[in-house]
């Protein structure tokens, strides 16, 4: 009989639950508004109504191994309490793990939403021929994860991969975590956002001027969209975001030496615009990352770092979280 696991994708906007196939293939989604301002109570219910419903409904074609749920902040891997979201405001220290197993009478495995996109892109997208992988996932925020051996890298309390609060600039922007100059200043689509604001500020963007003026369409896309036509400061300012993330992404290359380092989310969809500046920077300050790339860059080489798209788009967290059952 065909075996399939539930995956979960909490977000603060949006919440997909799918059936998925031992092969990663997605057998049925159901979508639905996360619909915060309800509160955390009737949104549990409501993602506990849907996994039910899944399960019913394919029971009678497979058995079913699991449950995964990818929720976005800080989670204590121990006791499954989130302990801070920012897009979930009411659920401070909620025990969210324990309260979905009271409704379901039966095991969850929990996992932070980023982690759980570093799974799936490891298991079925850029990373599926690697064992190890450092993913970024640049989004409203910029989120992190490690998988080592297969498995997620949770560190001592499940914190572990937070690099969107790895220091850029140590008298940058100011950070919401209460740092300064953190990556998630620079690369997330709000700070690209922030950053043509300022760049409009100091005079002479013409073009994101007239941009900023339809506010509602004033995005980190629409931001791509005029950086691609060749306008200066569009440019300007995706040079500094991948620049940013060069730095980090070096850091990381000289601290673990893995064989893959992916970026996703949505900002990973102008990769043209911010990847230039984001190689330069890593070819500038990772000396392990040039080591890798030898004498003659076209000569084969048994191990070369690389530093990859991710494959799976918005999918890459639901199939992660599917993928939890198994190697957790």
């Amino acid at each position: 009989m065909a075996q399939f696991t539930i995956g979960v994708d909490l977000g603060g906007t949006n919440l997909r639950i799918a059936a998925v196939d031992e092969s990663g293939r997605i057998l049925q989604t159901i979508n639905t508004a996360t619909e915060v301002a309800r509160g955390r109570d009737a949104v549990v219910k409501e993602m506990c109504e849907a996994i039910r419903s899944l399960a019913l409904k394919h029971h009678a074609a497979g058995t079913m191994q699991g449950i995964g749920i990818g929720v976005p902040g800080i989670i204590d891997m121990k006791s499954g309490m989130i302990r801070q979201s920012p897009n979930l405001p009411d659920w401070q220290n909620y025990p969210v793990k324990q309260e979905i197993e009271r409704l379901l009478s039966t095991d969850v495995f929990l996992e932070n939403d980023a982690n759980s996109a570093a799974l799936g892109e490891k298991w079925l997208g850029a990373g599926k021929d690697e064992n190890d992988i450092c993913a970024f996932t640049l989004g409203t925020g910029v989120g992190g994860g490690l998988v080592l051996n297969g498995k997620v890298w949770h560190g001592m309390t499940g914190m572990a991969g937070e690099l969107g609060h790895i220091t850029v600039d140590p008298n940058g922007h100011p950070c919401g975590c209460g740092s300064k100059g953190c990556l998630e200043q620079y690369a997330s689509a709000t700070a690209v956002k922030r950053m043509a604001k300022e760049h409009i500020a100091r005079g002479g963007a013409e073009g994101l001027e007239k941009l900023s003026r339809d506010e509602a369409n004033f995005s980190a896309k629409s931001i791509y969209e005029l950086a691609m036509k060749g306008d200066p400061g569009a440019k300007a300012v995706y040079q500094r975001a991948g620049g940013a993330l060069g730095i980090v992404i070096a850091g990381m290359i000289n601290a673990l030496n893995l064989p893959m380092y992916v970026v996703g989310g949505g900002v990973s969809n102008s990769w043209d615009a911010f990847a230039p500046a984001m190689m330069e920077q890593i070819k500038l300050r990772s000396f392990v990352y040039v080591a890798t790339l030898g004498e003659d860059p076209t000569a084969p080489i048994v191990q070369r770092t690389v530093v990859r798209r991710a494959q799976l788009g918005g999918d890459a967290g639901l199939l992660g979280a599917a993928r939890l059952p198994a190697v957790s």
